[in-house]
């Protein structure tokens, strides 16, 4: 098991980087059971400056966007991360996220050198994630995932709800250092919503916890520009140097070496850059 270390939030904006352990990731980039294929690609967002690799063998991708979404059983979801989890531990110490809302996954994950667990249902979808976390002391990662996307106010009613996640996190004996909270960009939102979020993201920080957002090459760039997937690059570029402005703290994205160079320039403006 590794250790989860905070890190100095408020410093730099920290770069996650996206490993598709999957064969139908939205995004097109899955490696499905290539381990050399996810390694190539650790090894080329090493290079370009990553913090965090976060591994996923299920696609989170929304039903009622795409279709013939298939669900992922333990078995097989242990299947496509652990080799890849494992190849990552045994020549880098990188930080580690296992993207996954299963509690057995995430346990199997830790053991195998994750060190923070990315739920995108927020510990709402398996009662026993927040004991697998609490035990283990690692990181968690709090994504508002909404089942419907009638909101009076998308901001108001998800800040609520994330603040009603924490506390239950809390009171499952998770450290609050522990804790990173995602507003859920692209989850149970309709793309003005998604916009919304954005536009009033520096609203989250009022839990005095790192924020983390995720809209790289999403569908609500697809519906503003009107581009397919592989053409979102300089749509989510401007949707991480807005979050930029609004501190977040983690940005999670597919295209590290051109997003590494969006959040280096913007931090320069908005955190300062001391010329080296």
């Amino acid at each position: 098991m590794t250790e989860y270390k905070k890190l100095p939030w408020g410093t730099k904006t920290f770069i996650m980087g996206i490993i598709n352990a999957t064969p139908d990731s939205f995004s097109g980039d899955g490696t499905a059971f290539d381990i050399e294929a996810s390694i190539r690609k650790v090894n080329e967002f090493v290079e370009y400056g990553v913090d965090i690799l976060d591994i996923g063998g299920e696609s989170s991708r929304p039903k009622g966007i795409y279709d013939s979404v298939t669900p992922v059983d333990v078995d097989q979801e242990l299947t496509r991360v652990i080799p890849v989890i494992e190849a990552i531990r045994s020549m880098s110490d990188i930080p580690i996220s296992i993207d996954t809302w299963k509690s057995e996954v995430a346990k199997e994950a830790i053991a195998s050198g994750a060190s923070i667990v990315n739920d995108i249902w927020g510990l709402k979808k398996d009662t026993n994630m927040a004991s697998v976390v609490a035990q283990n002391r690692v990181g968690l990662i709090l994504t508002h995932n909404g089942t419907s996307i009638n909101y009076n106010d998308v901001v108001d009613e998800t800040i609520l709800e994330i603040e009603n996640m924490i506390v239950l996190a809390l009171d499952e004996g998770i450290d609050k250092d522990c804790i990173i909270i995602d507003p859920g960009f692209g989850f149970g939102k309709n793309p003005e919503q998604n916009l919304q979020i954005l536009g009033k993201l520096e609203k989250y920080k009022k839990f005095d916890l790192p924020v983390l957002i995720g809209t790289s090459r999403k569908s609500t760039i697809g519906y503003v520009l009107d581009l397919p997937v592989e053409d979102r690059i300089e749509g989510t570029a401007a949707t991480i140097a807005i979050s930029i402005t609004k501190k977040v703290d983690i940005v999670r994205v597919h295209d590290v070496k051109e997003m590494g160079r969006v959040v280096k320039m913007s931090d320069a403006i908005v955190r300062g850059w001391s010329g080296v």
